[in-house]
Protein backbone atom coordinates (compact mmCIF):
# COMPACT_ATOMS: atom_id res chain seq x y z
CA UNK A 1 0.00 0.00 0.00
CA UNK A 2 1.23 3.51 -1.47
CA UNK A 3 0.36 6.43 0.47
CA UNK A 4 0.20 8.20 -3.24
CA UNK A 5 -1.83 5.92 -4.33
CA UNK A 6 -5.01 6.69 -1.42
CA UNK A 7 -4.18 10.30 -2.25
CA UNK A 8 -4.87 9.94 -6.25
CA UNK A 9 -7.77 7.14 -5.23
CA UNK A 10 -9.52 10.32 -3.06
CA UNK A 11 -8.67 12.91 -5.36
CA UNK A 12 -10.61 10.83 -8.27
CA UNK A 13 -13.66 10.76 -5.59
CA UNK A 14 -12.87 7.53 -4.31
CA UNK A 15 -13.60 5.83 -0.71
CA UNK A 16 -11.16 4.42 0.86
CA UNK A 17 -11.42 1.69 3.13
CA UNK A 18 -10.81 1.43 6.85
CA UNK A 19 -7.01 -0.65 6.44
CA UNK A 20 -6.36 2.37 4.34
CA UNK A 21 -7.42 4.81 6.10
CA UNK A 22 -5.78 3.03 9.31
CA UNK A 23 -2.52 2.51 7.17
CA UNK A 24 -2.02 6.29 5.84
CA UNK A 25 -3.34 7.52 9.46
CA UNK A 26 -0.53 5.18 11.06
CA UNK A 27 2.09 6.30 8.61
CA UNK A 28 1.54 10.23 9.44
CA UNK A 29 1.22 10.01 12.83
CA UNK A 30 4.61 7.98 13.29
CA UNK A 31 6.47 10.05 9.90
CA UNK A 32 6.40 7.74 7.63
CA UNK A 33 4.08 9.83 5.66
CA UNK A 34 5.20 13.22 4.84
CA UNK A 35 3.42 16.70 5.61
CA UNK A 36 3.36 16.98 1.64
CA UNK A 37 1.58 13.60 1.39
CA UNK A 38 -1.17 14.04 4.20
CA UNK A 39 -1.62 17.86 2.98
CA UNK A 40 -2.32 16.65 -0.37
CA UNK A 41 -4.54 14.18 1.05
CA UNK A 42 -6.61 16.55 2.98
CA UNK A 43 -7.06 19.08 -0.03
CA UNK A 44 -8.76 15.95 -1.33
CA UNK A 45 -10.49 15.31 1.51
CA UNK A 46 -11.71 18.76 1.09
CA UNK A 47 -12.74 18.90 -2.30
CA UNK A 48 -13.88 15.26 -2.77
CA UNK A 49 -15.74 14.62 0.86
CA UNK A 50 -15.75 11.48 2.95
CA UNK A 51 -18.59 9.33 3.51
CA UNK A 52 -20.40 8.52 7.02
CA UNK A 53 -18.33 4.93 7.33
CA UNK A 54 -15.01 6.98 6.31
CA UNK A 55 -16.03 9.73 8.49
CA UNK A 56 -16.03 7.00 11.15
CA UNK A 57 -12.86 5.02 10.21
CA UNK A 58 -11.08 8.02 10.53
CA UNK A 59 -12.14 9.37 13.90
CA UNK A 60 -11.36 5.56 14.93
CA UNK A 61 -7.82 5.91 13.59
CA UNK A 62 -7.20 9.48 15.65
CA UNK A 63 -8.40 7.82 18.72
CA UNK A 64 -6.41 4.47 17.91
CA UNK A 65 -2.95 6.71 17.57
CA UNK A 66 -2.89 7.69 21.21
CA UNK A 67 -4.02 6.98 24.56
CA UNK A 68 -7.83 6.43 25.41
CA UNK A 69 -8.93 7.11 28.66
CA UNK A 70 -11.20 5.17 30.64
CA UNK A 71 -13.21 6.50 33.40
CA UNK A 72 -15.85 3.19 33.96
CA UNK A 73 -14.05 2.69 37.24
CA UNK A 74 -14.57 6.21 38.49
CA UNK A 75 -17.58 7.06 37.20
CA UNK A 76 -20.80 5.32 36.26
CA UNK A 77 -21.62 6.87 33.26
CA UNK A 78 -19.10 9.57 31.65
CA UNK A 79 -21.17 12.65 30.34
CA UNK A 80 -19.28 15.58 28.21
CA UNK A 81 -19.86 18.79 25.97
CA UNK A 82 -17.86 20.67 23.51
CA UNK A 83 -18.15 23.95 21.50
CA UNK A 84 -17.39 24.44 18.21
CA UNK A 85 -16.12 28.20 19.40
CA UNK A 86 -17.82 31.13 20.23
CA UNK A 87 -17.84 35.00 20.92
CA UNK A 88 -18.50 35.35 24.40
CA UNK A 89 -18.75 31.34 25.04
CA UNK A 90 -18.09 31.05 28.58
CA UNK A 91 -20.67 28.63 29.13
CA UNK A 92 -18.39 25.66 30.53
CA UNK A 93 -17.53 27.61 33.48
CA UNK A 94 -21.45 27.67 34.60
CA UNK A 95 -22.69 24.28 32.62
CA UNK A 96 -20.11 21.72 34.19
CA UNK A 97 -20.75 23.25 38.07
CA UNK A 98 -24.76 22.64 36.75
CA UNK A 99 -24.35 19.36 36.01
CA UNK A 100 -22.10 17.95 38.73
CA UNK A 101 -24.22 19.46 41.20
CA UNK A 102 -27.29 17.56 40.02
CA UNK A 103 -24.80 14.09 41.18
CA UNK A 104 -23.62 13.47 37.46
CA UNK A 105 -19.52 13.73 37.92
CA UNK A 106 -17.94 15.69 34.76
CA UNK A 107 -14.45 16.26 34.14
CA UNK A 108 -13.54 18.24 30.78
CA UNK A 109 -9.82 18.99 28.98
CA UNK A 110 -10.51 22.00 27.55
CA UNK A 111 -8.21 24.61 25.20
CA UNK A 112 -6.81 28.27 24.76
CA UNK A 113 -7.97 30.64 22.62
CA UNK A 114 -6.94 31.37 19.06
CA UNK A 115 -8.28 34.77 16.74
CA UNK A 116 -11.46 36.01 17.44
CA UNK A 117 -13.12 33.26 19.85
CA UNK A 118 -11.92 32.63 23.51
CA UNK A 119 -10.40 29.34 25.34
CA UNK A 120 -12.18 28.24 28.40
CA UNK A 121 -8.26 27.92 29.60
CA UNK A 122 -7.61 31.31 29.73
CA UNK A 123 -10.98 32.50 31.31
CA UNK A 124 -9.97 29.92 34.30
CA UNK A 125 -6.34 31.57 34.58
CA UNK A 126 -7.33 34.75 35.33
CA UNK A 127 -8.47 33.15 38.64
CA UNK A 128 -5.62 34.04 40.92
CA UNK A 129 -3.82 30.54 41.38
CA UNK A 130 -5.91 27.84 39.08
CA UNK A 131 -3.92 25.50 37.54
CA UNK A 132 -4.99 23.83 34.24
CA UNK A 133 -2.01 21.53 33.88
CA UNK A 134 -3.51 18.50 36.19
CA UNK A 135 -1.55 15.37 35.57
CA UNK A 136 -4.07 12.10 34.66
CA UNK A 137 -3.79 10.90 38.01
CA UNK A 138 -4.94 14.54 39.42
CA UNK A 139 -7.79 14.30 36.71
CA UNK A 140 -8.95 10.81 37.93
CA UNK A 141 -8.69 11.59 41.75
CA UNK A 142 -10.30 14.66 41.63
CA UNK A 143 -13.31 13.39 39.82
CA UNK A 144 -14.47 10.88 42.06
CA UNK A 145 -13.69 12.73 44.78
CA UNK A 146 -15.33 16.14 43.61
CA UNK A 147 -17.21 14.94 41.01
CA UNK A 148 -16.21 18.07 38.38
CA UNK A 149 -12.67 18.77 36.84
CA UNK A 150 -11.97 21.46 33.98
CA UNK A 151 -8.27 21.40 33.29
CA UNK A 152 -6.30 21.05 29.68
CA UNK A 153 -5.11 18.16 28.53
CA UNK A 154 -3.25 15.93 30.45
CA UNK A 155 -2.11 13.22 27.92
CA UNK A 156 -1.80 12.55 24.60
CA UNK A 157 -5.41 12.12 23.23
CA UNK A 158 -5.56 11.93 19.41
CA UNK A 159 -2.26 12.58 18.31
CA UNK A 160 -2.32 12.44 14.92
CA UNK A 161 -5.60 14.91 15.01
CA UNK A 162 -2.82 17.24 16.51
CA UNK A 163 -0.43 16.96 13.47
CA UNK A 164 -3.28 16.75 10.99
CA UNK A 165 -4.80 19.93 12.08
CA UNK A 166 -1.57 21.78 12.06
CA UNK A 167 -1.31 20.85 8.33
CA UNK A 168 -4.88 21.78 7.60
CA UNK A 169 -4.36 25.15 9.79
CA UNK A 170 -1.75 26.18 6.66
CA UNK A 171 -2.87 24.46 3.67
CA UNK A 172 -6.41 25.81 3.61
CA UNK A 173 -8.78 22.81 4.54
CA UNK A 174 -9.66 23.41 7.89
CA UNK A 175 -12.94 23.75 6.88
CA UNK A 176 -13.82 20.26 5.70
CA UNK A 177 -16.57 19.18 7.35
CA UNK A 178 -15.54 14.96 7.57
CA UNK A 179 -11.86 16.77 9.27
CA UNK A 180 -13.58 18.85 11.62
CA UNK A 181 -15.97 16.42 12.60
CA UNK A 182 -13.40 13.69 13.37
CA UNK A 183 -11.46 15.88 14.82
CA UNK A 184 -13.60 17.02 17.21
CA UNK A 185 -15.10 13.57 18.15
CA UNK A 186 -12.20 11.51 18.32
CA UNK A 187 -10.86 13.87 20.99
CA UNK A 188 -14.42 13.58 22.89
CA UNK A 189 -14.19 9.61 22.45
CA UNK A 190 -10.40 8.94 23.92
CA UNK A 191 -11.89 11.28 26.85
CA UNK A 192 -13.77 8.68 27.59
CA UNK A 193 -17.25 10.09 27.20
CA UNK A 194 -19.86 8.11 27.11
CA UNK A 195 -22.38 10.80 26.21
CA UNK A 196 -21.58 14.01 24.29
CA UNK A 197 -23.75 17.54 24.27
CA UNK A 198 -22.67 19.58 20.99
CA UNK A 199 -22.46 23.24 20.92
CA UNK A 200 -22.30 23.80 17.35
CA UNK A 201 -22.01 27.86 16.78
CA UNK A 202 -23.24 29.15 13.32
CA UNK A 203 -22.95 33.12 12.15
CA UNK A 204 -20.44 35.75 11.92
CA UNK A 205 -18.99 35.04 15.23
CA UNK A 206 -18.34 31.39 14.44
CA UNK A 207 -16.34 28.81 12.07
CA UNK A 208 -19.84 27.71 10.40
CA UNK A 209 -20.90 30.90 8.62
CA UNK A 210 -24.49 29.55 8.06
CA UNK A 211 -26.92 27.26 9.53
CA UNK A 212 -26.36 25.25 6.32
CA UNK A 213 -22.57 24.49 7.24
CA UNK A 214 -23.58 24.08 11.02
CA UNK A 215 -25.96 21.91 10.12
CA UNK A 216 -23.96 19.59 7.69
CA UNK A 217 -21.11 19.52 10.69
CA UNK A 218 -23.28 18.96 13.35
CA UNK A 219 -24.92 16.00 11.26
CA UNK A 220 -21.66 14.57 10.96
CA UNK A 221 -20.46 14.50 14.31
CA UNK A 222 -23.81 12.91 15.70
CA UNK A 223 -23.39 9.90 13.17
CA UNK A 224 -20.08 9.41 14.24
CA UNK A 225 -21.43 9.00 18.07
CA UNK A 226 -24.19 6.63 16.77
CA UNK A 227 -21.34 4.65 14.79
CA UNK A 228 -19.17 5.01 18.56
CA UNK A 229 -22.05 3.91 20.52
CA UNK A 230 -22.18 6.61 22.13
CA UNK A 231 -24.96 8.93 22.76
CA UNK A 232 -25.28 12.91 21.29
CA UNK A 233 -27.10 15.48 20.82
CA UNK A 234 -26.17 18.60 18.28
CA UNK A 235 -27.46 22.16 19.04
CA UNK A 236 -26.98 24.71 15.90
CA UNK A 237 -26.73 28.18 18.00
CA UNK A 238 -26.61 31.36 16.71
CA UNK A 239 -23.44 33.82 17.01
CA UNK A 240 -24.79 36.79 14.75
CA UNK A 241 -23.91 38.57 18.34
CA UNK A 242 -21.95 37.88 21.50
CA UNK A 243 -23.46 35.13 23.80
CA UNK A 244 -23.80 37.42 27.17
CA UNK A 245 -22.52 40.58 27.44
CA UNK A 246 -18.73 40.22 28.78
CA UNK A 247 -16.13 39.33 25.94
CA UNK A 248 -12.28 38.63 27.58
CA UNK A 249 -11.21 36.62 30.16
CA UNK A 250 -11.42 37.83 33.74
CA UNK A 251 -14.68 39.94 32.65
CA UNK A 252 -16.19 36.72 31.56
CA UNK A 253 -15.59 34.81 34.80
CA UNK A 254 -17.07 37.16 36.48
CA UNK A 255 -20.12 37.35 34.67
CA UNK A 256 -19.78 33.48 34.84
CA UNK A 257 -19.63 33.67 38.50
CA UNK A 258 -22.70 36.13 38.51
CA UNK A 259 -24.53 33.66 36.46
CA UNK A 260 -24.34 30.96 39.33
CA UNK A 261 -25.02 33.54 41.71
CA UNK A 262 -28.42 34.30 39.46
CA UNK A 263 -27.57 37.40 37.94
CA UNK A 264 -26.41 36.69 35.08
CA UNK A 265 -27.58 37.91 31.10
CA UNK A 266 -30.70 36.16 30.59
CA UNK A 267 -29.99 34.73 26.92
CA UNK A 268 -26.93 33.35 28.60
CA UNK A 269 -28.70 32.01 31.26
CA UNK A 270 -30.77 30.41 28.80
CA UNK A 271 -28.47 28.53 26.99
CA UNK A 272 -26.59 27.08 29.84
CA UNK A 273 -29.67 25.69 30.83
CA UNK A 274 -30.64 24.43 27.56
CA UNK A 275 -26.70 22.62 27.06
CA UNK A 276 -26.88 21.31 30.81
CA UNK A 277 -30.89 20.30 30.20
CA UNK A 278 -29.44 17.72 27.19
CA UNK A 279 -26.54 16.67 28.98
CA UNK A 280 -28.87 15.81 32.37
CA UNK A 281 -31.12 14.13 30.11
CA UNK A 282 -28.92 11.89 27.91
CA UNK A 283 -27.40 10.60 30.86
CA UNK A 284 -31.10 9.35 32.18
CA UNK A 285 -30.87 11.19 34.91
CA UNK A 286 -34.36 12.92 33.57
CA UNK A 287 -36.61 10.98 31.39
CA UNK A 288 -37.56 14.35 28.88
CA UNK A 289 -35.87 17.58 28.25
CA UNK A 290 -37.87 19.93 29.98
CA UNK A 291 -37.19 18.13 33.05
CA UNK A 292 -33.52 17.93 32.71
CA UNK A 293 -34.32 21.83 31.95
CA UNK A 294 -35.87 22.22 35.54
CA UNK A 295 -33.30 20.14 37.52
CA UNK A 296 -30.70 22.04 36.00
CA UNK A 297 -32.20 25.68 37.43
CA UNK A 298 -33.04 24.41 40.83
CA UNK A 299 -29.07 23.58 41.13
CA UNK A 300 -28.72 27.26 40.39
CA UNK A 301 -32.20 28.71 42.52
CA UNK A 302 -30.66 26.70 45.79
CA UNK A 303 -26.89 27.22 45.12
CA UNK A 304 -25.55 24.00 44.61
CA UNK A 305 -24.14 24.85 41.18
CA UNK A 306 -21.60 27.85 43.02
CA UNK A 307 -20.89 25.38 45.48
CA UNK A 308 -19.40 23.05 43.09
CA UNK A 309 -17.81 25.91 41.25
CA UNK A 310 -16.42 26.77 44.56
CA UNK A 311 -14.86 23.35 45.11
CA UNK A 312 -13.97 23.28 41.77
CA UNK A 313 -11.29 26.52 41.45
CA UNK A 314 -10.51 25.30 45.29
CA UNK A 315 -9.28 21.76 43.89
CA UNK A 316 -7.46 23.41 40.98
CA UNK A 317 -5.65 25.70 43.93
CA UNK A 318 -7.29 29.30 42.55
CA UNK A 319 -8.39 31.80 45.29
CA UNK A 320 -11.94 30.49 45.99
CA UNK A 321 -12.58 34.08 47.40
CA UNK A 322 -13.30 35.00 43.70
CA UNK A 323 -16.70 33.51 44.40
CA UNK A 324 -18.28 35.58 46.29
CA UNK A 325 -15.63 38.98 45.63
CA UNK A 326 -15.18 39.02 41.75
CA UNK A 327 -13.30 42.45 42.95
CA UNK A 328 -10.14 39.83 43.00
CA UNK A 329 -10.12 38.74 39.50
CA UNK A 330 -7.55 40.83 37.23
CA UNK A 331 -8.89 44.45 36.69
CA UNK A 332 -7.78 47.25 33.29
CA UNK A 333 -5.94 49.86 34.02
CA UNK A 334 -8.30 51.95 31.86
CA UNK A 335 -12.27 51.40 31.60
CA UNK A 336 -14.55 53.85 29.42
CA UNK A 337 -17.83 53.56 28.61
CA UNK A 338 -19.28 54.35 25.22
CA UNK A 339 -22.23 56.13 24.55
CA UNK A 340 -24.93 55.23 21.24
CA UNK A 341 -24.48 57.51 18.86
CA UNK A 342 -27.65 57.56 17.42
CA UNK A 343 -31.38 57.04 18.47
CA UNK A 344 -32.71 53.85 17.17
CA UNK A 345 -33.17 49.86 17.72
CA UNK A 346 -30.01 47.49 17.32
CA UNK A 347 -29.72 45.83 14.27
CA UNK A 348 -26.24 43.91 14.08
CA UNK A 349 -23.95 43.34 16.79
CA UNK A 350 -21.36 41.98 14.93
CA UNK A 351 -20.11 38.85 16.96
CA UNK A 352 -16.41 38.59 14.93
CA UNK A 353 -15.68 42.10 15.21
CA UNK A 354 -16.29 42.34 18.56
CA UNK A 355 -14.03 39.10 19.25
CA UNK A 356 -11.56 40.42 16.94
CA UNK A 357 -11.80 43.98 19.13
CA UNK A 358 -11.31 42.13 22.16
CA UNK A 359 -8.13 40.29 20.55
CA UNK A 360 -6.54 43.50 19.42
CA UNK A 361 -6.96 44.85 22.97
CA UNK A 362 -5.03 42.06 24.41
CA UNK A 363 -7.89 39.32 25.19
CA UNK A 364 -6.85 36.66 22.61
CA UNK A 365 -3.85 35.15 20.11
CA UNK A 366 -3.36 35.59 17.13
CA UNK A 367 -0.40 33.26 17.21
CA UNK A 368 -0.78 29.86 19.41
CA UNK A 369 2.23 31.63 21.79
CA UNK A 370 1.08 35.10 21.95
CA UNK A 371 0.76 36.15 25.66
CA UNK A 372 -2.92 37.31 26.64
CA UNK A 373 -3.86 39.97 29.38
CA UNK A 374 -6.30 38.29 31.33
CA UNK A 375 -8.17 42.03 32.43
CA UNK A 376 -9.14 43.47 29.00
CA UNK A 377 -12.15 43.30 26.99
CA UNK A 378 -15.39 44.48 26.07
CA UNK A 379 -18.62 44.28 27.59
CA UNK A 380 -21.72 44.85 25.27
CA UNK A 381 -25.26 46.86 27.04
CA UNK A 382 -27.65 45.57 24.69
CA UNK A 383 -29.05 42.85 22.40
CA UNK A 384 -30.02 43.44 18.41
CA UNK A 385 -33.83 44.58 18.38
CA UNK A 386 -33.20 46.58 21.61
CA UNK A 387 -33.92 50.29 21.43
CA UNK A 388 -31.45 52.88 22.60
CA UNK A 389 -31.21 56.59 23.14
CA UNK A 390 -28.25 58.55 21.78
CA UNK A 391 -26.14 58.97 24.48
CA UNK A 392 -26.86 55.53 26.50
CA UNK A 393 -24.40 53.27 26.93
CA UNK A 394 -23.87 51.29 24.88
CA UNK A 395 -20.65 49.12 25.45
CA UNK A 396 -17.49 49.65 27.99
CA UNK A 397 -13.98 48.92 26.85
CA UNK A 398 -11.38 47.84 29.65
CA UNK A 399 -7.54 48.06 28.21
CA UNK A 400 -4.32 48.25 29.21
CA UNK A 401 -3.21 51.69 26.96
CA UNK A 402 -5.02 54.70 25.84
CA UNK A 403 -3.97 53.66 22.14
CA UNK A 404 -5.67 50.48 22.54
CA UNK A 405 -8.74 52.00 23.77
CA UNK A 406 -9.33 54.61 21.14
CA UNK A 407 -8.95 51.77 18.69
CA UNK A 408 -11.55 49.23 20.71
CA UNK A 409 -14.13 52.47 20.55
CA UNK A 410 -13.69 52.70 16.94
CA UNK A 411 -14.04 48.92 16.29
CA UNK A 412 -16.73 48.37 18.81
CA UNK A 413 -18.99 51.29 17.42
CA UNK A 414 -18.15 50.22 13.78
CA UNK A 415 -19.60 46.68 15.05
CA UNK A 416 -23.21 48.10 15.53
CA UNK A 417 -25.96 48.96 13.72
CA UNK A 418 -29.10 50.86 14.00
CA UNK A 419 -32.38 51.45 11.85
CA UNK A 420 -35.14 53.45 12.64
CA UNK A 421 -38.14 50.99 12.79
CA UNK A 422 -38.33 47.86 15.21
CA UNK A 423 -36.73 44.46 14.13
CA UNK A 424 -36.95 41.22 15.78
CA UNK A 425 -34.60 40.02 18.24
CA UNK A 426 -32.17 36.47 17.12
CA UNK A 427 -33.14 33.30 18.30
CA UNK A 428 -31.00 31.43 20.61
CA UNK A 429 -30.69 28.00 18.52
CA UNK A 430 -31.90 27.01 15.44
CA UNK A 431 -32.26 23.08 15.72
CA UNK A 432 -31.60 20.22 17.86
CA UNK A 433 -30.00 16.79 16.25
CA UNK A 434 -30.58 14.06 18.24
CA UNK A 435 -28.31 10.94 17.39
Amino acid sequence: MRAVDLIIKKRDGGELSKEEINFFIEGFTHGEIPDYQASAWAMAVLMKGMSGRETFDLTQAMVESGEVIDLSAVVPFAVDKHSTGGVGDKTSLVVLPIVAATGLPIGKMSGKGLSFTGGTLDKMESIPGYRINLTREEFISQLKNIGIVLTGQSVELAPADGKLYALRDVTGTVSSIPLIAASVMSKKIASGADAIVLDVKVGVGAFMRNVQEGTQLAEAMVDIGKRASKRVVALIANMNQPLGNAVGNAIEVQEAIETLHGEGPSDFLEHCIVVAGHMITLAEKTSNLEDGKKLAARSLRDGSALSKFQLLVEAQGGDVRVVNDVSLLPSASLKEVIPAPESGYITLIDARQIGMTAMWLGAGRAMKEDPVDHAVGIVIHHKVGDAVEKGDALFTVFASDKKNLDEARRRGLAAHKFALTPVDRLPLFYATIVG
